[in-house]
């Protein structure tokens, strides 16, 4: 097998937005830094992402020092100093996990309910935010869906892309997955839900899941609209996962078991792979 290596890094600073791609990043316990430590909510509570409006693919956040940059097509930008702690407000995802987010700046939630054309308010991880993830290996995340890291290989989307092509379809990018670490060198696709325990550089990083797609992948992420039925209908084909409800999947799950320094060019070393056939994740949900 050849070597591989960190091809590809990125952070997302607002749940559901459009991701930050960095040569090298700080990961810490939650993963790379400054990632998904913001979230938009409903009025309710409820997180808001690209599942219910993919427009806010073309939204992008930007954090310097303590302010946070807005910027969107066509668009005033609009320049806010972030609240580390204060006004709280009761927030949820998925109906699974309830929390509490510290509330920003009301211009800022005017300027997402400008743009969303729907009300929108956002918040940020509490000062004692602690959120476990489950899985083989739990770990901690922020606002992520329930994991520290999403990662991806070059080779699953080789893969990918030839079976959309040979039905017709076109090529999709691989940022439709939203990974915060693609890797390159491996020659068998979804080589990475064999991987268990393994090194990126100085982070040592631990499976957790597989990871299940809902309807994001469909979303063009530079337009911010649905573009289905590809990917998931190609990923039907032959990525079915019966111990996860039938979802179809692309990616693993991971927690980071050490933290550090993540460059692009690392190489990846395995120290424990997941025996053919087995996943211990589905057991410990």
């Amino acid at each position: 097998m050849s070597v591989a290596k960190v091809a590809a890094l990125a952070y997302y600073p607002v749940k559901g937005l459009a991701g930050v791609p960095v040569e090298s990043a700080e990961v810490g316990p939650t993963g790379l830094l400054n990632d998904r430590l913001f979230m938009l909510v409903e009025p309710d509570g409820t997180f808001l992402s690209q599942r219910k409006l993919p427009a806010m693919a073309t939204l992008r956040a930007s954090l310097s020092g303590d302010g946070l940059r807005l910027s969107a097509p066509g668009a005033p930008a609009l320049e806010a100093d972030i609240r580390y702690d204060g006004k709280r407000r009761d927030v949820s995802l998925f109906g699974k996990w309830f929390g509490q987010g510290v509330a920003q700046d009301p211009a800022v939630d005017a300027w997402f309910t400008d743009r969303l054309g729907t009300p929108a308010a956002l918040v940020r991880v509490t000062p004692e935010h602690e959120r476990p993830g489950w899985g083989a290996h739990r770990g901690l995340t922020g606002f992520g869906d329930a994991h520290a890291l999403m990662i991806t290989s070059q080779a699953s989307l080789d893969e990918l892309n030839a079976r959309i092509l040979e039905h017709g379809g076109d090529a999709i990018p691989m940022n439709r997955f939203r990974p915060n670490l693609v890797i390159s060198g491996w020659t068998e696709p979804h080589t990475e839900d064999k991987v268990l325990r393994m090194t990126a550089g100085a982070v040592e990083i631990g499976y957790s899941a597989r990871g299940i797609r809902c309807a994001v992948p469909t979303v063009d992420q530079a337009t911010g609209a649905k573009s289905g039925p590809e990917p998931t209908r190609t990923l039907a084909t032959y990525r079915r996962e019966p111990a996860y409800g039938g979802g179809v999947s692309f990616g693993i799950k991971a927690a980071v078991l050490a933290p550090g320094t993540l460059r692009v060019g690392d190489e990846i070393t395995v120290h424990e792979w997941i025996p053919d056939g087995a996943d211990p994740a589905p057991a410990l949900r």
